[in-house]
């Protein structure tokens, strides 16, 4: 029986273009010319995932165990991840000169995680054009690093590489080590951070900042994530560095105070689910891990190339919480009023997300022989899209790679889109009396 476009839904849909680009990606990464050595069919489907989410876990080291055409399908799986696959769909559509009819909007604006309809195909056209040309501009700036260092042909390579797996969170680097032989480069630092900075703040802000030029004009959303994003970054390099600054296996590595600044900073907003890491992870203190924790399970933006439970949904409810120990009606930011709607829908998304993460790090905690910080980190990081590891990701048995797997597509698609795939539509139209019950 041939299956028709309309009999899905948008998430539906969604998810399997998802899951259709992850097993094209396991295949490709299969055949002989993509691998130096073997690579199992766990491990291929695992590296796929991680590259279609823009995560950056590893089981295998990118720069070795793959050819350079396995690096660039690595690569294109991380464009595609990052920018949405619908947003390439209108993409081909413009070129072909077709028109998107609604069905199509519906599906980018559940894609993109937008409000509304109206204005959907104007965004995608500026993410393109606003991706492309930061990604371009990126790498010529990391190509002053390194093609003095490797020569033009790698040095170019290399630039190009780690300006798209930056800039889309991905988190992916050719060297074993990632980028702790570059903890105190200024060039790659800025470089690398602002890339996956701005693609963590999300489209919808940059095409605002862009249409507005004013801060004052700036919608809510567009406010939330820059003062946000400030406010959390710079709290996350004062905490990493107040508690690695006596770690004889981090900052007691490092001669300068310089050294130890750039290292704070970068490992700080990196955890926000871009995944390139300056230090060895496994070597932090428990308590810097700790609240690394949390700036991985907040995550970036909406509409951006990070995941998380995103940085909005975690403000509305803090905001909520105040909100209830003031004993205020309604909750407020800046004279404007939140709605119901989003409060619910934050509560929703924070709620799923960790249930599944409970539900993964118990299982883990059965079939890996691994500790339990080790694991839970694993789990959140995959949940985030975030790709640091404390060093367990190639030693998970086969079940725990595909555990992490489903998790890592839970955390890209988002625990809501996932739940609407599966749910049948609600047709009731009964509305009960309420009544209270109790709580706390």
């Amino acid at each position: 029986m041939k299956l028709k476009y309309r009999q899905f839904n948008p998430s539906q849909l969604l998810v399997l273009v998802f899951l259709f680009f992850i097993i094209l990606g396991t295949i490709l990464l299969k055949l002989p010319f993509s691998t130096t050595t073997f690579v199992s069919w766990t491990d291929a489907l695992f590296t796929s995932t991680s590259a279609m989410t823009v995560t950056g876990l590893a089981v295998v080291d990118t720069g070795t165990a793959y050819t350079t055409f396995g690096q660039l399908v690595i690569l294109m799986l991380i464009q595609v991840g990052g920018l949405g696959i619908m947003s390439f769909a209108v993409l081909i559509f413009m070129v072909l000169g077709k028109k998107i009819g609604f069905k199509g909007r519906l599906i980018i604006q559940q894609a993109l995680n937008q409000t509304a309809l109206g204005g959907v195909i104007k965004l995608v056209k500026n993410l393109f054009l606003y991706s492309f040309t930061i990604e371009i501009i990126a790498m010529l700036i990391l190509a002053i690093r390194w093609v003095p260092e490797y020569g033009w042909g790698k040095g170019m390579y290399y630039s190009f590489f780690h300006s798209i797996s930056a800039f889309n969170n991905a988190g992916f680097s050719i060297w074993s080590d990632n980028l702790m032989g570059y903890v105190g480069d200024p060039i790659v630092n800025l470089a690398i951070s602002f890339l996956f900075i701005l693609g963590g703040i999300g489209f919808t802000v940059l095409y605002d900042i862009w249409d507005k030029r004013s801060f004052k004009k700036l919608s809510l959303h567009s406010k939330l994530m820059l003062v946000g994003t400030f406010v959390l970054n710079v709290l996350a390099m004062l905490v990493v560095f107040s508690m690695e600054y006596h770690n004889p296996n981090t900052f007691g590595t490092m001669s300068s105070l310089g050294d130890k600044l750039w290292a704070s900073y970068f490992q700080a907003v990196t955890t926000r689910t871009a995944g390139f890491n300056t230090l060895d992870i496994g070597n932090l203190h428990e308590a810097t891990i700790t609240f690394m924790l949390l700036l991985m399970f907040v995550g970036a933006g909406s509409a951006s190339t990070g995941g998380g439970i995103k940085l909005t949904t975690f403000l509305v409810i803090i905001l909520s919480v105040l909100t209830f120990l003031s004993d205020k009606r309604q909750i407020t930011i800046g004279n404007r009023a939140i709605k119901e709607t989003v409060i619910v829908r934050s509560l929703a998304i924070t709620t799923i997300s960790i249930l599944f993460i409970f539900l993964s790090t118990f299982i883990l905690n059965i079939t890996e022989p691994e500790p339990f910080l080790k694991i839970l980190f694993e789990v959140i990081s995959a949940f985030g899209t975030v790709g640091l590891s404390m060093g367990i990701t190639a030693d998970l048995s086969d079940l725990g790679k595909i555990i992490i797997v489903f998790i890592m597509f839970l955390g890209k698609l988002g625990p809501l889109t996932l739940a609407f795939s599966l749910a049948k539509p609600n047709q009731e139209i009964i509305r009960y009396p309420s009544e209270d019950i109790l709580t706390g």
